[in-house]
């Protein structure tokens, strides 16, 4: 019964206040030179501003300071002094109608001040924030895209952001770590902080190999190909970037159709990838030459026309060497490279030398990487690569992956071998980290061997941490290819699980 006591007695004292988490990391003796005039200490949970050696203003009374630093929060060019601190109730002065009596429990809270001619003035004072927070810093990261009008654009490729009805504009970001380690994001909102969604998942799958009994199903059945990604359709749609790699160019010229070894793929698989919400599609692959530079000028021309970035390859008409494509999604930028290594023997055209992006010139790919990561956020690379049927990568494989973590890339995800292969966070002398999968497999096809038959789907997530953009989350879910009756063939979780 003591224990019962000693326990109620602990937490009315916790609800009324009488002391704080013990997670609390309490700062002290910091101090920060503001414009060259004012000096911000904090010592004992309490913060007092100094302005030509007097003390102009300190902490209010009941709040307790857990940090305290200064910076142009709020874009108006000029510093404010910012405050993470713990006082007694949710709500300031004033509270929602709707909330009849405040807490009498301590919680965290944003304090933002302005400094002005001698003056400490209140600029936002925060209800509880609605998440504990251990650490709090504050940096200039990533862009925000901006109307003329002042709408935000969350989520806009480069080139719309090129537009002229479209700014990039720098934001300074409040960083709020909790006692987990997860990071948080807010941003100045005209007048007060809003959180940002700090993560971007991805979803990607392995070759899509449309052999001649896949496209004569689909071809006798209304020209539709959705089936081919109905059982997965709701996972491309929760995922913030899906990806697929299409290993055959595609025709609208039934005369240019074809199983291996010159594929040639109905333009409708195209139209159901579209219908099924992925957002790229890679197509440097060892069969991308198989109807020429016509395929390639179809397909590339295709995916474009209907807003899915085609990475790897570029039709006769883009004379520039564009090694890769930007994405942006809730404020991160992503770069997005596709290499193949090789094409079957087939020779690149002299006139168009960059219709296919090769993993051949190390030079070039390290030139290539070092100039997407300096446009972007994340760094993620689509190697078609390895030796078929083979479920181990191999020296080719090992060798330009290590080029890959050298030149800071983030993610590397294989396609090719047409069988599963391990995948691993490998990681350099700086510590910088890379997620690499071998191979994902095949996502679909006609080829009988066993290892063919079942792919998987990488899934990783990028999020925002204190010391910038990482992947925090990544697996690989189990696919399997199944034939029906009357010749339909159909992939779906072999798991039985849909995420």
């Amino acid at each position: 019964m003591a224990l019962v006591g000693t326990g109620a007695v602990l937490y009315m004292l916790w609800m009324n206040g009488s002391f704080l988490p013990r997670w609390i990391r309490w700062e002290s003796g910091t101090s920060h030179d503001l414009k060259g005039k004012y000096e911000i200490t904090l010592a004992h949970k309490k913060v007092s501003v100094e302005c030509d050696t007097n003390v102009i203003w300190t902490s209010p009374k009941g709040v307790k300071v857990q940090s305290v630093l200064s910076a142009d929060i709020d874009g108006d060019k000029t510093e404010e002094m910012i405050l993470l601190c713990w006082k007694i109730g949710r709500y300031g002065r004033s509270r929602p109608f709707w909330v009849e009596e405040d807490e009498k429990k301590w919680s965290q809270h944003i304090f933002v001040y302005g400094l002005h001619e001698g003056e400490v003035r209140p600029k936002w004072m925060s209800s509880y924030i609605g998440q504990d927070v251990s650490e709090m810093a504050v940096k200039e990261q990533g862009w925000a895209a901006q109307t003329a009008q002042g709408v935000a654009e969350p989520a806009v490729r480069e080139q719309d952001q090129q537009a002229e009805h479209i700014m990039r504009v720098p934001r300074n970001r409040l960083l709020l770590t909790a006692p987990d380690g997860r990071v948080n994001s807010w941003i100045w909102d005209s007048w007060g902080f809003t959180k940002e969604t700090t993560e971007v998942s991805f979803v990607v799958f392995g070759d899509n190999l449309i052999h001649e009994p896949i496209y004569r199903y689909g071809l006798h059945n209304d020209k539709c190909f959705n089936f081919l990604f109905e059982n997965i359709k709701e996972t491309v749609a929760k995922s913030d970037i899906a990806v697929i790699n299409q290993e055959t160019p595609l025709t609208d010229d039934p005369a240019m159709y074809g199983d291996y070894p010159r594929f040639g793929t109905p333009a409708q698989v195209g139209d159901a990838i579209a219908d099924a919400g992925f957002d790229a599609v890679t197509c440097a692959t060892n069969h991308a030459l198989d109807r020429g530079m016509a395929g390639i000028d179809f397909t590339k021309k295709f995916f474009e026309e209907r807003d899915i970035i085609c990475l790897g390859i570029q039709s006769a008409e883009e004379r520039d060497y564009k090694p890769y494509d930007t994405i942006v999604r809730n404020g991160i930028r992503f770069a997005l490279l596709n290499y193949t290594y090789g094409t079957n023997g087939i020779g690149i055209p002299e006139e168009a030398p960059d219709s296919v992006h090769l993993l051949a010139d190390e030079e070039r790919v390290r030139e290539d990487i070092g100039e997407a990561k300096a446009q972007s956020d994340v760094v993620i690379v689509f190697a078609h690569w390895g030796t078929e049927y083979e479920e181990e990568p191999d020296d080719f494989q090992k060798k330009w992956a290590e080029i890959f973590l050298e030149s800071g890339v983030d993610v590397v995800v294989g396609t090719h071998t047409h069988a599963l292969q391990p995948y691993e966070v490998l990681q350099d002398d700086r510590g910088h980290e890379m997620l690499v999968y071998y191979s994902i497999g095949n996502y679909i096809s006609a080829q009988p061997e066993q290892s063919c038959v079942k792919g998987g789907m990488a899934e990783f997530t990028v999020s925002l941490t204190t010391d910038g953009y990482a992947v925090t989350d990544y697996s690989l879910r189990p696919l399997a290819i199944t034939w029906q009756e009357g010749g339909k063939c159909t992939v779906d979780f072999a798991d039985g699980a849909r995420p």
